[in-house]
C-alpha cells in the first residue's frame, strides 16, 4: 500500500508510538474510499491502552504484522478489539485469529457491512456502560442515520478516541489540487478538521441528539483527541471540539 501514497502517511508505520503513559497510537498504511472515483487516500491509525492487569484495549486495528506482534506482546495482552463504526473493521478478523482470548466489540451495522468477514461471535458496542473497561474508559455510541460511531474516553489520560467524526487531512500531504479541494469542500483539511460533510446529512434528523452528545464529549475536558485519519490533537482538546463541532452547537 505505500508506493505513490507513501506521502500521505505518517511514518514509521506498524509500529507503536507513546502518546503518554499507558496509550500508544500505531499509524498504518493508507486505504483508498469513497466515490468509484476520485477515490480518497485515508492514512489509517490504531489507538492502544493499556488497563489493569497489563489488558490491552485494541481500538481501530491497523495490520497485524510480525514486529508489531511482537511489540503488543512486551506491552500488555490484548483483551478487547474494538470496531468502532460500521467501516472500521477491516483488520479486526486477523487480530481475533492471533488473539484467541480476546474479545471483540463492535459497532452496530458493521456485520452488515463487512458481509462475511465476521464470522465469529463479538459483543455490539449499543450503550453507554456496562462494560469490562468502564472503570478507566467512558464509552458514548452517537447513532446517525447511516452509521453509528462508538466514542472512548480513557479517563486517566484525558484522551479522547474518535473515529471518523473528526478527519484533519494536512495539505502538504495531498499530492494534487483535486484531493486539496476535496478536502477543503468537505470540511475536512487541517487546520479547520471536522466531521465530513456527507457524514453530517446522516445526522440530519438526529441533530438534537448529535448536539447533545458532543456537548457531553466536551464536558469530558479532553486533553488530547486522538483521530483515525489525519493530524490528531495533542493539546486543548475540548477547544478542538468546540472548534469542529461549531456547526451542530451554534
Amino acid at each position: 500500500m505505500m508506493g505513490k501514497d507513501a506521502h500521505v502517511t505518517y511514518p514509521p508505520l506498524n509500529t507503536l508510538k507513546a502518546v503518554c503513559d499507558n496509550v500508544w497510537i500505531v499509524d498504518g498504511p493508507v486505504i483508498r474510499f469513497g466515490m468509484p472515483w476520485p477515490k480518497m487516500p485515508f492514512p489509517t491509525r490504531m489507538t492502544v491502552i493499556r488497563l489493569g492487569n497489563d489488558e490491552l484495549f485494541i481500538h481501530s486495528p491497523t495490520p497485524l504484522v510480525p514486529s508489531l506482534k511482537a511489540e503488543i506482546d512486551g506491552i500488555g495482552r490484548p483483551r478487547w478489539i474494538i470496531g468502532p463504526n460500521r467501516i472500521h473493521y477491516w483488520w479486526v478478523p486477523d487480530w481475533r485469529d492471533a488473539f484467541a482470548d480476546a474479545d471483540v466489540y463492535l459497532a452496530p451495522r458493521i456485520e452488515a457491512q463487512a458481509k462475511g468477514r465476521i464470522d465469529f461471535g463479538y459483543t455490539m458496542l449499543d450503550r453507554d456502560n456496562g462494560y469490562p473497561w468502564d472503570a478507566e474508559i467512558a464509552t458514548l455510541p452517537i447513532a446517525g442515520s447511516f452509521m453509528t460511531e462508538v466514542e472512548f474516553f480513557h479517563r486517566p489520560s484525558r484522551t479522547l478516541i474518535l473515529t471518523d467524526f473528526i478527519e484533519n487531512f494536512e495539505p502538504r500531504k495531498l499530492d494534487s489540487w483535486l484531493m486539496r479541494w476535496l478536502t477543503r469542500f468537505g470540511g475536512v483539511q487541517d487546520p479547520d478538521g471536522q466531521m465530513p460533510r456527507d457524514m453530517r446529512l446522516t445526522f440530519s434528523k438526529q441533530k438534537p441528539q448529535l448536539r447533545a452528545a458532543i456537548e457531553t464529549v466536551i464536558a469530558w475536558q479532553p486533553e488530547r483527541i486522538i483521530l483515525a485519519h489525519g493530524r490528531w490533537y495533542e493539546k486543548n482538546g475540548a477547544d478542538e471540539l468546540r472548534r469542529a463541532f461549531r456547526w451542530v452547537l451554534e
